[in-house]
């Protein structure tokens, strides 16, 4: 037992996590209950639903081509038919494999085995996560502007900058990998800016149900907690980010930007489902990524 504990420990400590999250909710939630959630989704127009149904198809699209014009101008031939079914295959691994990484191994999985260089592939979707990272980084000190009176960040600026440290340091290591799109600084900003332009519809997405529901929060505002609320997801504590990114979600919006939790979660438990339902176009994708696979290089194996 205590070998077991030792080889999963990871895996316990985000098991625990999620269901800490969840119980933290249910906190949250102790004077208004579930059936105000519910009654909060009745709320929502069909109109609104659709609107965020389309804004989540540009997003998808978006982060396929942010990916596409990192391999792009690294070298990689990539088709961008074949960038889009591979992103959204891992999309679908993401959200239903036990962790995010497992998407981005079947990303890298396929371009090799399509031939491309894997060099390039691996630091291409390393490169990528970074450009995400940094779009969002750039929004993050709007939310720390509207929570630093609502929260008691201003006492705990240390461990703030404790926690950012982790991913500078990783940004500082990973500098030289890519020194392929430092030469190519154009292909960078067209990655930016897909990542922008998925970013909007995110934010766009929510600033919609929210607005749907009664509660004009700015898009500004909305853009800023959601950042936070990306930052604090993206500790290992749970798997997936399942019931930390909605415990975060709803704290913030309800102490900052005075949304009443119910609300907020409703609103978070819409998002993570239209994450979730974006990704399932990936599960129709797999089976032609994987035939893709075989036949254009059937002799490559794959090592990482």
């Amino acid at each position: 037992m205590a070998s077991w504990l030792s080889q999963n420990r990871q895996r316990v400590v985000q098991i625990i996590g999620t269901v800490l999250a969840i119980v933290l909710i249910g906190f949250l939630l102790r004077e208004d209950g579930w059936d105000a959630v519910l009654a909060a989704m009745k709320q929502i127009p069909l109109a609104a639903l659709l609107w965020v149904a389309v804004l989540f198809i540009i997003s998808r699209v978006a982060v396929s081509a942010r990916w596409h014009v990192l391999l792009r101008a690294g070298g990689v031939p990539i088709p961008f038919k074949d960038s889009v079914m591979l992103t959204f295959t891992g999309l679908f691994a993401s959200n239903f494999l036990p962790t995010t990484i497992g998407g981005d191994v079947l990303r890298m999985a396929g371009a090799m085995k399509m031939g491309y260089d894997k060099a390039v592939c691996l630091a291409s979707i390393v490169a990528d996560r970074l450009v995400g990272m940094f779009g969002m980084f750039m929004v993050a000190p709007l939310g720390l502007y509207y929570s630093w009176s609502a929260l008691p960040i201003h006492s705990t600026g240390m461990s703030f900058m404790g926690f950012v440290r982790k991913p500078l340091d990783f940004v500082k290591r990973t500098f030289v990998t890519f020194s392929i799109w430092f030469k190519k600084p154009v292909s960078l900003l067209m990655s930016l800016g897909f990542s922008w332009l998925h970013m909007i519809c995110l934010f766009w997405s929510i600033k919609i149900f929210l607005d749907a529901l009664g509660y004009p929060v700015s898009f500004w505002m909305v853009a800023g907690l959601w950042s936070l609320t990306y930052f604090i997801t993206q500790v290992p504590i749970s798997i997936n980010g399942y019931g930390l990114q909605e415990l975060s979600f709803t704290f913030l919006f309800s102490r900052v930007a005075g949304v009443p939790p119910a609300d907020s979660l409703t609103v978070s438990l819409l998002i993570r489902a239209y994450l979730v339902l974006a990704s399932l176009p990936g599960a129709f994708f797999l089976p032609s990524a994987l035939a893709a696979m075989t036949e254009k290089n059937p002799a490559n194996d794959l090592t990482l």
